[in-house]
């Protein structure tokens, strides 16, 4: 399909910041993990595209995400000339569902003192165990676990490592 798109490999010499990156997987959680490192752009061909995985998406700086079902090469082919001129796409039925339920609470926000401590408490340490791997008081990691679970509008421990789960911080 990329010949047929008039795409082509990257030849050698080519800078990192010219390169748009294809990812074809069958959803945009497993997509993510295969995006290349470095300067490349990526744009994520799926089978699926959930709201949640859209969101993580956007929030990974993926420009485009293209539906796999009925794309056609001279969609792809746009698709890819677009992203190198700095353009997004997103396919609408799931971008109207994510925008309908508005924003999730996520990991904006979160110093990288209290994404320490709540992947911890992900892993499943008590307060004292954190405090004596992280080389602080068990007071500061309850404010840290309190100021964490403000931010994310958690409930509690538990609500506060699912929503960063769910979000994709741990």
């Amino acid at each position: 399909m990329l010949r047929r798109a008039g795409l082509l490999p990257v030849p050698e010499g080519v800078r990192d910041g010219d390169t748009v990156v294809v990812v074809v997987a069958p959803t945009v959680e497993e997509a993510l993990s295969h995006r290349p490192s470095g300067e490349h752009r990526a744009l994520f061909v799926c089978d699926t595209v959930t709201p949640s995985g859209l969101r993580r998406a956007i929030r990974c700086g993926v420009p485009a995400v293209l539906c796999a079902a009925g794309l056609t090469p001279e969609q792809l082919g746009a698709a890819v000339r677009g992203v190198r001129r700095g353009e997004g796409r997103l396919p609408y039925p799931p971008l109207a569902r994510l925008l309908a339920a508005g924003e999730a609470p996520g990991p904006v926000g979160l110093t990288p003192g209290q994404t320490r401590v709540l992947t911890l408490v992900a892993d499943g340490y008590a307060n004292a165990d954190i405090a004596r791997r992280i080389g602080c008081s068990e007071h500061t990691v309850k404010n840290t676990v309190h100021e964490v679970m403000s931010r994310l509008q958690a409930r509690n421990r538990a609500h506060a490592v699912a929503t960063a789960v769910r979000t994709g911080l741990v």
